[in-house]
């Protein structure tokens, strides 16, 4: 049997045959706080002190003021940047190009992570990539967002009909008037997956009309997927 001690010098919980076990196991690819780090460390007095000591060690990744994930090492689960967005401003949800890459539907790489928030836009450079955040009313935000997990970790990001949609709203320049608007914008400016379209939700499209900031773009949109017989 494996007696485990919490050992002072390097934090963790030792086994004898000194293997150690991260505290940050349990936690995983989850962004967290002061108050939980507060939590794992209840001997440290000062916890923003061994905060910036296991952030110095690369233990831990700091986010912003106060918001921390551990490192991969750490707790042996990758880092999950959609779950990270979420964290770092919210409410929030991925989506745009962000989401419409995750989808495999346009074929251009996507290094920004592109969110939706109904708070003030901000942006965030941290270690592990850079963070967009673009204010939308309360009507507007929860219309086709939906909850995944991958690797254990739950985020919010927008459906396919959803990310679309905010990129045409979001987009300076895009101004859809005419079916063959759409057809450019789609093939050639985007260069969306068309066979994808089937599948769309008209309802999720119709929705977000309603409170779009370009709402004739988004009913053009409508009309075209219709007319071509995708949805």
């Amino acid at each position: 049997m494996r007696i485990f001690v919490f050992c002072t010098n390097c934090g963790y919980i030792c086994g004898v045959n000194y293997e150690c076990m991260s505290p940050f196991a349990a936690i995983g690819a989850v962004p967290f706080d002061l108050g939980v780090l507060a939590s794992i460390f209840p001997e440290m007095k000062f916890i923003s002190e061994k905060a910036g000591r296991l952030e110095a060690a690369g233990t831990i990744i700091r986010l912003k003021n106060g918001l921390y994930v551990a490192s991969p090492e750490e707790t042996g689960r990758p880092l999950n940047r959609h779950l990270i967005a979420n964290h770092i401003y919210g409410p929030s949800y991925v989506s745009l190009q962000t989401a419409l890459r995750h989808y495999g539907l346009i074929p251009e790489q996507v290094h920004l992570v592109q969110s939706l928030t109904t708070k003030h836009s901000r942006y965030f450079e941290t270690p592990v990539g850079n963070y967009d955040f673009l204010n939308c009313s309360k009507e507007y935000f929860p219309i086709g967002v939906r909850m995944e997990t991958e690797d254990e970790a739950n985020y919010l990001i927008a459906t396919p009909e959803k990310a679309l949609c905010d990129l045409i709203n979001f987009s300076k320049g895009v101004n859809l008037r005419f079916l063959k608007d759409v057809a450019i914008y789609l093939e050639k400016d985007i260069r969306f997956d068309m066979d994808s379209l089937s599948s769309f939700d008209s309802s999720i499209l119709e929705a977000c009309s309603l409170y779009s900031r370009k709402s004739g773009s988004i009913n053009i949109l409508v009309k075209f997927l219709r007319n071509e017989r995708y949805i």
